[in-house]
């Protein structure tokens, strides 16, 4: 660092913090579920702007702040990518029939009472298999918030046992991106960390299967029978109803599992269900584009503006017709306007030493576990909440807090265990936070509506914390192998 620049003191570095949490409290009381649509994205500019001004009276130049600030937003831009694409297919899959296919069929085998646990299951296999959360929520999520909100249910509740499910399987994954660098930071193998993540996270999700199962066999869902069967024939009749078009989700899910990065295999299904929509749905195509005299005219109008732009289908229903509408790439422009300005302030508080100041009062030379653990797993949750991406919360704490765990005689296990437990896993209980957009974005159902029922994602860092209090499956150095 250079002589001239002063290190910001712990007051300095907590007041963009403490300006940029009041904004967003202010906007939750004024704007409530409005808040993301503008307001918190202001905020974080000004606590960005703060964060700055700090940062030029300690002594850095404009132009290294504003190159943080950009280095900060180029490490968001394959998620904005996923975000325009996970866009153009929900577009492409609405018009085509799969989601419709997904939710028609699954009224049908699926009962309100056992529904959130079932979402739950379902999406930690499809995550599991895939890698990946953000897959996960974007084609069997979407479809699952469709059927229970036919049933009837809260969307938050579904969406909490949505990402609850997706969040554990991609926990528990070798294939996933968080699952391969958790262990690299610490400096442990792969499956040595998955294994050992096993006694936190399969209690926790026992526990989150439990409460969605009371939960469930507590809601009153009886009086919407009549209003499934309803919509059950409504969707048969806009829509050609196929098993046929889970070829679609099939070939994504199965380009994922070969190892195709997300992004072209998303795009590959974009492609899939916009050739799955001209081939079964013309009428659909028609009533989109406007089009009836010329079909290839039709098919071209409606692919583009499908995946472009919003998609709404007239059913004769309004309930319908919501839950069929879409809002293609142009949809996801909110959302990503809160990544970048999330990453910006992320960037100016790190390139100005801010978080690192904050986060270094934590640490001492030797701990005990369960103070280490506990400090570790606040470290990430604070980095998810102010850096506003998951991989910050994991790489930083992880290199913070490798020497003390060494120190103390730990294992990196333990330190790439809590990593996930808390850095992973919390990420999507932020608005502000990359995860907590996209999810938000892609279920159509904001963060404060569903995080108090993330259970699994709200558990995993206590339980991570209480194996460390109890001294269960702490993993130490013997004298021969220090």
């Amino acid at each position: 660092m250079d002589s001239s620049i002063k290190k910001p003191s712990l007051i300095l570095s907590l007041l963009p913090i403490v300006i940029l949490i009041g904004f967003l409290a202010a906007n939750v009381y004024v704007f409530e579920d409005d808040a993301t649509g503008g307001p918190n994205q202001i905020a974080l500019l000004f606590g960005a702007v703060v964060a700055i001004a700090i940062g030029v009276k300690l002594g850095f130049k404009w132009k290294d702040i504003q190159q943080g600030i950009i280095k900060s937003i180029k490490s968001s831009l394959g998620a904005i990518l996923i975000l325009l694409v996970i866009g153009a297919l929900s577009g492409t899959w609405m018009i085509s029939g799969v989601v419709p296919t997904m939710i028609y069929y699954g009224l049908q085998i699926l009962n309100p009472s056992y529904f959130l646990v079932a979402s739950c299951i379902i999406s930690a296999i499809v995550a599991l298999a895939t890698g990946s959360s953000w897959s996960t929520v974007a084609t069997v999520g979407v479809a699952l918030l469709g059927i229970g909100s036919v049933m009837g249910i809260s969307e938050g509740m579904i969406a909490g046992a949505i990402i609850s499910g997706a969040y554990f399987g991609d926990k528990m994954s070798p294939l996933s991106d968080t699952t391969n660098l958790a262990p690299a930071m610490a400096g442990t193998d792969l499956f040595t960390h998955i294994r050992y993540m096993m006694y936190t996270t399969i209690p926790t999700l026992m526990i989150t299967l439990l409460i969605f199962t009371i939960i469930g066999f507590s809601l009153d869902t009886q009086s919407d029978a009549k209003g499934v069967e309803d919509m059950l024939a409504l969707i048969d009749g806009a829509f050609y109803i196929s098993p046929l078009l889970f070829i679609v989700p099939i070939i994504v899910i199965g380009l994922i599992i070969l190892k195709v990065d997300a992004l072209p295999a998303l795009f590959i299904g974009t492609i899939a269900g916009a050739v799955a929509a001209i081939i079964t749905q013309p009428q659909i195509v028609n009533q989109l584009s406007g089009i009836t005299d010329n079909y290839f005219l039709s098919s071209y109008t409606t692919f583009f503006s499908s995946i472009a732009s919003e998609s709404n289908l007239q059913t004769g229903n309004k309930a319908m017709d919501d839950l069929l509408s879409t809002g293609g790439m142009s949809g996801m422009l909110n959302t990503i306007w809160l990544v970048l300005c999330s990453m910006s302030f992320g960037g100016a508080m790190e390139v100005t030493g801010m978080l690192k100041r904050i986060t270094s009062s934590f640490i001492s030379s030797v701990e005990s576990a369960a103070t280490l653990v506990a400090k570790t797993a606040s470290t990430c949750v604070f980095f998810n909440a102010t850096a506003s991406d998951q991989y910050l919360a994991i790489v930083v704490p992880g290199r913070m807090f490798a020497d003390s765990y060494k120190e103390s005689d730990l294992k990196p296990e333990n330190l790439s265990r809590t990593l996930e437990d808390s850095g992973t896993v919390t990420s999507v209980l932020f608005p502000w936070n990359t995860c907590g957009a996209y999810h938000a974005g892609v279920l159509g159902v904001a963060t404060g509506t569903y995080w108090m029922y993330c259970f699994f994602n709200l558990i995993s860092p206590f339980m991570t914390i209480l194996l460390a209090v109890l001294n269960f499956k702490i993993r130490r150095f013997t004298k021969s192998q220090k």
